[in-house]
């Protein structure tokens, strides 16, 4: 897996060299978010949390709504980090509290006042899920180091992996003096890493070629992309492509799936099929039987636009969250497992804003204007209390929903807002 970073200093996003000289400085933080979630996870780093100079909690929390964000930087309590995960944060990148006896801050700290906090690594995968715990052991020369790198803390990078990785599913490592330098990685360090711990291993710091991706990822690791990214000196698609396993295959399995998880086809791709794909937004495969590159829907027109790219654990096999132009099969079926399309939530919304963009003439719907659908509302849901039966309470409901989805697409909400809104409040 690649994921993008998004490192935050005063509002802006930036990249810095060994996390001090200034390199970059851009302020579409929304837009990068939205674009980085087509092919992974997203690293959102509030760097004057972790320099101890404020904080940009409110960009974090509007980031957390464009995409799967893992977040770090100042997180020093379970409680903290309890409360990004109910905004919706996949997982939680913990620094220097990890390792800081308590109490005890600040840079010239005296050597032996540093430790693996296991106690606190307890608590906080006990709090939120060793399955949302990442901890970030960044290192200088193979010395564990804190305070935005600037304080040395005489731990050992793989002796300190070793003690925290029972508490997290992850561990972050930033090779701290290749950092923003693209010079890159340190290999040896890397092996020795990925050799020491089980837990999933995630590689930052000098990486700036291709093939320095395709050998992290042939160590069963995954990058963190920064200085390269935003120079343009590799690009997410093609860091995506070659972190694939392409070992076992030159084809690789594709499964599409609408938004609301209904499979509609399989196919196969191969690296040029990835790269089309993310470059004209609309999937592409690789044909087995004509060995030509194709995209779906070329000639009907029902294409089947890429939301999303995800891969599994082994990265031999695709997921391809896309939004379909038409029926998916060749037979003329809405998908290839199936004769008729599932009646989703989503699918409700889809016809409800249709109805508005091309009012069908008698469509009751297209004559629900703001002030009638909330009456509409208020009316179905004390309908729906006052329902005796179970059939009655079946028919109350969907009368319910469906005017409550009409005000939603008036008011411009997504069912997927609401869900994800859900989600959060699940997770507190």
């Amino acid at each position: 897996m690649v994921i993008a970073s998004i490192d935050i200093q005063d509002g802006k996003v930036v990249q810095l060299k060994q996390g001090e000289e200034l390199v970059l400085r851009r302020d579409n933080a929304l837009e990068l978010a939205e674009e980085f979630n087509r092919y992974g996870e997203i690293a959102v780093i509030d760097l004057d949390a972790a320099m101890g100079k404020g904080s940009n909690s409110e960009l974090v929390k509007s980031l957390l709504r464009k995409g799967q964000c893992r977040v770090g930087g100042g997180i020093k309590t379970a409680e903290q980090a309890k409360e990004l995960v109910s905004l919706g944060a996949e997982k939680i990148i913990i620094g220097s509290v990890a390792f800081r006896v308590p109490g005890k801050k600040g840079a010239g700290i005296a050597a032996g006042e540093f430790a693996v906090q296991t106690e606190f690594l307890k608590a906080l995968a006990g709090k939120i899920g060793r399955e949302r715990v990442i901890v970030a052991v960044d290192a200088r020369n193979n010395e564990i180091t804190v305070d935005g790198w600037k304080t040395p803390t005489g731990l050992s990078l793989i002796e300190a992996a070793k003690a925290v990785e029972p508490y997290v599913s992850e561990l972050l490592y930033t090779c701290v003096e290749r950092e923003g330098t693209m010079n890159g990685i340190d290999l040896d360090s890397v092996k020795a890493l990925r050799d020491s711990v089980s837990c999933g291993v995630t590689v930052a710091g000098g990486v700036s070629t291709l093939e320095e991706i395709e050998e992290i990822s042939r160590l069963g690791c995954d990058v963190q992309l920064g200085m390269a990214l935003y120079t343009g000196k590799i690009s997410l698609a093609e860091a995506f492509t070659a972190s694939l396993n392409w070992g076992k295959a030159e084809l690789l399995p594709v499964i599409a799936q609408d938004s609301g998880g209904q499979v509609l086809m399989t196919g196969f791709a191969d690296r040029e099929a990835v790269a089309e794909s993310f470059k004209r937004g609309n999937l592409c495969f690789r044909s087995r039987s004509r060995n030509t590159l194709w995209m779906k829907g070329e000639s009907s027109g029902n294409t089947l636009r890429l939301l999303r790219l995800r891969t599994d654990c082994d990265r031999d096999a695709l997921l391809a969250e896309v939004e379909p132009a038409g029926p998916v099969c060749h037979t003329g079926a809405w998908s290839c497992f199936e004769t008729g399309r599932q009646y989703t939530w989503e699918f409700l919304q889809s016809i409800i804003t249709e109805r508005f963009r091309n009012p069908a003439p008698g469509s009751y719907t297209a004559t629900l204007d703001d002030e009638l659908v909330r009456e509409k509302v208020m009316e179905e849901a004390d309908e729906v209390c006052t329902a005796a039966t179970h059939d009655e309470v079946v028919w109350e409901a969907a009368d319910l929903l469906y005017f409550l989805t009409v005000l939603m697409v008036r008011e411009g909400v997504s069912v997927r807002e609401v869900l994800d809104e859900l989600d959060r409040r699940h997770k507190k």
